[in-house]
């Protein structure tokens, strides 16, 4: 394989190197179009632990979208992003809040005995989503952070809409093992130099 590196010179060397650069914008060029699509920054997660299991396990594959005329629903399997943190969590809407203002209005008009009352409310659109895993025994208000008791619709990437089991085993690898990702990285590199076309 070495022997094959040093007889090639160096328009085939660039040549090469332009193809793997090439196969590496289109694989970005489908992820940015897969994520505009179905609207979310990440149309593809890993399950990354089992709480929620029965209904995935660790290492499925699950597809997300989030259509903007598609509300949060309970009992929705969302996937969402806490301030600070870097993984996003995959578990089941519990409960939702929606925020409402309230305004009572009262007219008094002493003289003439003129009373109105008015009532009516005002929906803020903002909706606060309680999460849970299925596996797990307590909602998640422990994992928010100190002192939220609920999550946004900003906080979420996206609803499962599909999955494919255990496809995702590689990247729970990955992550446990680094030196894996760059082993992977470093062979696929090199075969990528040597191969002739």
């Amino acid at each position: 394989m070495l022997a094959d590196l040093r007889r090639m010179n160096v328009r085939q060397v660039a040549l090469q190197c332009l193809s793997f650069i090439t196969i590496a914008a289109s694989a970005l060029m489908a992820w940015k179009s897969f994520s505009v699509i179905t609207n979310t920054e990440s149309p593809i997660v890993v399950v990354m632990s089992g709480s929620m299991r029965p209904a995935f396990d660790r290492g499925d594959l699950l597809f997300l979208s989030l259509p903007k005329n598609d509300p949060v629903e309970i009992n929705d399997i969302c996937v969402f992003k806490l301030p600070g943190r870097d993984i996003p969590i995959v578990h089941r809407v519990l409960k939702i809040r929606k925020e409402y203002i309230y305004m009572y209005i009262y007219i008094s008009k002493t003289t003439s005995l003129f009373i109105l009352f008015i009532y009516f409310s005002i929906n803020t659109e903002k909706e606060y989503i309680l999460t849970k895993g299925d596996n797990n025994t307590l909602d998640d208000r422990s994992l928010y952070g100190s002192g939220q008791m609920w999550i946004h619709k900003e906080n979420i990437v996206g609803k499962v809409k599909g999955f494919m089991p255990y496809v995702g085993m590689v990247t729970l690898l990955m992550n446990s093992y680094p030196w894996v990702k760059f082993a992977l990285l470093g062979v696929l590199g090199f075969f990528a130099l040597i191969r002739r076309e």
